[in-house]
C-alpha cells in the first residue's frame, strides 16, 4: 500500500525562452513561455520536496542578477514575492521546518536555486542528490548550474541510481538532459499513479514525439531519448501518466493550488 497521501503541483516562476531550449533542433526562434515547478508530496513518513525553483534574490537583485543570468545569457525567469516555496507552505499551514526530504531532480538554477533560502527559513531536511550529478555540476561545465546553489546548502545524502523513498515513491533515473538526472514515481492513494519527468520531457511533445531536450550533458541525445522512452515504457506497463516539467498547457490542466492530486 502506497505511503502517499497528497500531491501538490507548485508554480514557483515563469520562464520565457526559445523553445530550441526544450525540443532539440526544433523550434528555433520561437518564444515560449514555460512554469517552473516544484512538487510537494505528503506521504505517512513525512512531506517530501522534488525541486525548490529559482533563488529569488538572484532575480531580483540587479547586481546578482547581472553576476549569474546575464554573464550565462541565460533569460531570465519572472519570480513574484508569492511564488516562493515559503508562501505556497505558508498556505498550506505549514513552515519549511515541515518538510523531511528535499529530493533534487538536477542541479540546474531552476531546480536547485531554492536551497539556501529553504535552509534560512528552518528546514532541515534530508537533501537527495545524485552522486553523478554532483560531480558534473561541481565541474563547472554547465553554465545552467550556479555554484552558490547548491555548494554551501549542503550536508547531502548522496545517492547513486535508484532507490524508493518511502512506500509509493521511487527515484528514477533519466540521464541526457544532465549527468545524473532523476525523475519521480509516486503512487497516488486514489488516482493512476505519476511519473515527474523533470526535465527528462519539458513539454508533452517531448513525450509524444520522443524528441530530447535542447540542452543535454556533453550531446547525450540518444541516452536522453532512451530516458523518454523509458518513461513512457514504465508509464504503459503501469498505467501510469507521465508529467512533463515545462509545459504550461498541461499544468494548466492540473488542480490549481492549493488544490492537490490524491
Amino acid at each position: 500500500m502506497t505511503a502517499v497521501k497528497k500531491l501538490w503541483p507548485l508554480l514557483t516562476a515563469t520562464h520565457r525562452y526559445d523553445k530550441s531550449i526544450s525540443t532539440h533542433g526544433r523550434g528555433a526562434g520561437q518564444m515560449i513561455d514555460a512554469p517552473i515547478l516544484a512538487y510537494l508530496i505528503e506521504t505517512a513518513n513525512g512531506r517530501i520536496l522534488y525541486d525548490v525553483g529559482c533563488d529569488y534574490n538572484k532575480i531580483n537583485d540587479p547586481a546578482l542578477c547581472t553576476q549569474h543570468y546575464h554573464a550565462a545569457n541565460i533569460n531570465v525567469p519572472a519570480m513574484q514575492e508569492e511564488q516562493r516555496i515559503p508562501h505556497h507552505l505558508a498556505r498550506l499551514g505549514l513552515t519549511p521546518a515541515d518538510i523531511d526530504v528535499i529530493f533534487v531532480g538536477h542541479l540546474h538554477f531552476d531546480h536547485v536555486g531554492g536551497l539556501g533560502e529553504l535552509k534560512r527559513c528552518g528546514c532541515g531536511a534530508e537533501i537527495h542528490i545524485q552522486h553523478d550529478e554532483l560531480e558534473a555540476a561541481r565541474g563547472g561545465a554547465d553554465a545552467a548550474c550556479f555554484a552558490d546553489d547548491f555548494i554551501a546548502h549542503g550536508p547531502f545524502d548522496i545517492r547513486q541510481g535508484e532507490y524508493a523513498l518511502c512506500s509509493g515513491v521511487s527515484a528514477i533515473s533519466t540521464p541526457g538532459h544532465t549527468a545524473g538526472h532523476m525523475s519521480m514515481w509516486i503512487e497516488l492513494p486514489k488516482g493512476k499513479p505519476v511519473l515527474l519527468a523533470g526535465d527528462a520531457a519539458d513539454l508533452t511533445e517531448n513525450l509524444d514525439d520522443e524528441i530530447a531536450p535542447g540542452g543535454c550533458w556533453r550531446h547525450q541525445y540518444d541516452q536522453a531519448v532512451d530516458s523518454i522512452r523509458k518513461l513512457k515504457r514504465l508509464a504503459h506497463e503501469e498505467d501510469a501518466q507521465v508529467w512533463p516539467n515545462h509545459d504550461f498547457a498541461f499544468y494548466r490542466g492540473l488542480r490549481a493550488f492549493p488544490g492537490w492530486h490524491e
